[in-house]
């Protein structure tokens, strides 16, 4: 496994793990549960390796931030009757039908998209996504409530909220203070929302996702790891 170390680059500590070798040149690596290995010539000074990964720490930190784009890339939507779509963790089928008014509900595993006019899948899609942010609204207002109780003893203030379409990731957290949530995320539980509202949160104290962040996460959210998993299986 090696011997441990850990150097500190800018505000960021990057602790990681060294070995020699026969190897001719001095090597790093981060792996996908961020930890950092280090492969050094036979002889190399400890001095030396700590400067290489001082060297190597914006492309650690960028790595890190790589790792953490968990949400994968979400298939095609045709948005017709009988098509599966979710919505708090769980799965509805959608069903489109023509109507006196236009509504959506969600009732008996169904989606049910009623249009006064003919009934099209761009006019069920774009009542579908105003249904899903209307009430992403609602219930994103009520998770950061309760997730920022979480928050209170390490002086984290409660931020302004924005819900938005996003390509990559479930969130972001601004140098201005504001939380952006992805309006995706209405369509997984509860517990996977307060994932990524409180892993925002967190980043008021700590911007990268170093040692540190993680630790304040795992202090806040001990089962983090396993929301982190569950919102994976969600994200289509």
């Amino acid at each position: 496994m090696g011997q441990k170390d850990s150097i500190t680059w800018g505000t960021i500590e990057i602790p990681y793990r060294y070995s020699h070798s026969r190897r001719k040149t001095l090597g790093i690596s981060v792996h996908p549960d961020l930890s950092v290995t280090v492969r050094a010539p036979n002889g190399t000074s400890i001095e030396t390796i700590k400067a290489f990964v001082h060297r190597r720490g914006g492309w650690i930190s960028k790595a890190w931030t790589d790792f953490e784009q968990y949400l994968p890339k979400q298939p095609e939507r045709r948005y017709i009757s009988g098509e599966s779509h979710r919505y708090l963790g769980r799965q509805f089928r959608l069903k489109i039908e023509q109507g006196e008014i236009d509504t959506v509900k969600c009732l008996r595993g169904y989606l049910w998209v009623t249009v006064k006019e003919e009934p099209t899948p761009e006019r069920a899609k774009v009542m579908l996504e105003d249904w899903y942010r209307q009430h992403a609204k609602y219930i994103f207002k009520e998770r950061l409530t309760v997730c920022h109780q979480r928050v209170l003893r390490e002086g984290i203030p409660l931020p302004a909220m924005l819900i938005k379409k996003m390509v990559s990731r479930w969130g972001s957290y601004s140098s201005a203070g504001r939380i952006t949530l992805n309006l995706a995320l209405i369509k997984a539980p509860k517990e996977c929302i307060d994932y990524v509202i409180t892993h925002e949160l967190c980043h008021h104290k700590v911007r990268h996702h170093g040692p540190k962040f993680w630790k304040l996460l795992h202090r806040l959210m001990p089962d983090f790891e396993e929301r982190r998993k569950k919102l994976k299986l969600y994200a289509d």
